[in-house]
């Protein structure tokens, strides 16, 4: 989801319903603030967070939203499901229809997923361009061995979508149970790269997305914001 961003004299005539010359007047005579400063080059890029008032009247005072979800087994990542509760279904927050997921987990994956309705900070850890590394934990049911260590550090290629992944990097913990990093989300990736092996993935959990870790204090099922470091990442 991107973020919506303007020039600042738009912004306004369309949410006044002025034209661009009485958006341009209001600016000279020191009408209109943008975050709490006297706003004159109509330039300005806004987006939707940006606090504006004209008049001392607030036109818009959006406020950003960070979420940290422990997300349980059988729980989609979706805003509406027929079948199944969804992780906007676990929130308690008041904006929660306004958020959105950052990086979905499978309905049988549980683990960290993060909400914002900040499109650009969702972008930036999204990317595969960025090379956020999200890391998971993975039981399987057949033994491991050192090969998978250089298979996943070479990528594989998926013939459905004719591309290659990225390097990944693969830790073994022990004999069924590794620690795997990934910088992207292809479509049931790590399942499909032990598929390789014909070992399967039996327990999925993802940790941390970035800098950003699953706090251990929080149980299944709950969130909290985000704190500023985490955010700032």
């Amino acid at each position: 989801m991107e973020s919506k961003r303007a020039r600042l004299d738009r912004f306004i005539s369309q949410h006044l319903q002025v034209n661009r010359k009485n958006v341009r007047l209001m600016l000279a005579k020191g009408q209109v603030k943008v975050d709490g400063e006297l706003a004159r080059d109509i330039d300005l890029i806004v987006d939707e967070f940006s606090h504006i008032c004209v008049d001392d009247k607030v036109i818009q005072a959006n406020q950003a939203c960070y979420v940290m979800l422990h997300k349980p087994v059988g729980v989609v990542s979706a805003t509406v499901d027929d079948k199944h509760k969804t992780v906007i279904d676990l929130l308690e927050w008041d904006n929660k229809e306004s958020l959105h997921i950052v990086g979905r987990l499978d309905l049988n994956t549980s683990g960290l997923v993060l909400l914002t309705n900040d499109g650009r900070w969702s972008k930036r850890l999204m990317d595969p361009e960025h090379k956020v590394g999200k890391l998971y934990r993975v039981h399987l049911q057949n033994p491991l061995t050192s090969e998978y260590i250089s298979a996943f550090e070479q990528g594989m290629y998926f013939e459905f979508e004719d591309i290659t992944t990225l390097p990944a990097e693969l830790e073994i913990i022990d004999s069924h149970t590794a620690l795997v990093t990934l910088y992207e989300g292809r479509y049931h990736q790590i399942k499909r790269m032990f598929g390789r092996f014909r070992n399967p993935v039996i327990g999925l959990h993802r940790i941390s997305v970035g800098n950003i870790m699953l706090d251990s204090e929080l149980a299944v099922g709950q969130s909290r914001p985000l704190t500023g470091d985490e955010i700032k990442g």
